[in-house]
């Protein structure tokens, strides 16, 4: 099985510029999509600690700044960028092959990201208020689902399967 390359295709011009404005976009994409994993891994963990420390007690209060810190200043812009650069290569003729089932998997995983990124932020607020509702195995739980999916969107992507 020979190896395929991806090379500079010979381009003059726009097509130049243009190729490097894709490939700028991709390295941007994978480095929003690593600080929005990382959230995501590291966010319901913080959720297992916290849940089992005392209300308003000082670690309480710490694990609250590390929560509400990570998910706003971090994980949250990350979502957004990877979301905004993941659509600029969906946009661009000919990146994606539409007709094959891969690329519908890897979104639908990525919606799942999504929901997982919103429970997450309902989850932090509602420690933020000390009003946490769920048990130390539901966050450990919750740790699995970002893991699953993304080793669901890395096959896909690399492999296309199908």
């Amino acid at each position: 099985m020979s190896k395929k390359v991806e090379k500079m295709p010979s381009l003059s011009g726009s097509g130049v510029l243009m190729y490097v404005f894709i490939l700028i976009v991709k390295a941007l994409h994978i480095i929003s999509v690593i600080s929005w994993m990382a959230g995501l891994l590291y966010l319901p963990r913080l959720f297992v600690y916290h849940s089992q420390v005392e209300i308003k007690s000082p670690e309480s209060e710490m694990l609250k700044k590390m929560e509400r810190r990570l998910t706003w200043i971090i994980m949250t812009p990350a979502m957004i960028l990877s979301l905004i650069f993941g659509g600029i290569l969906m946009s661009y003729p000919g990146l994606v092959d539409w007709e094959s089932g891969w690329i519908w998997v890897k979104l639908f995983s990525v919606f799942l990201l999504f929901i997982t990124h919103i429970i997450f932020c309902r989850w932090q607020k509602y420690f933020y208020i000390d009003d946490n509702k769920n048990s130390t195995r539901t966050y450990r739980l919750a740790n699995e689902v970002p893991t699953f999916l993304m080793v669901i969107i890395v096959i896909m992507v690399v492999l296309k399967p199908f």
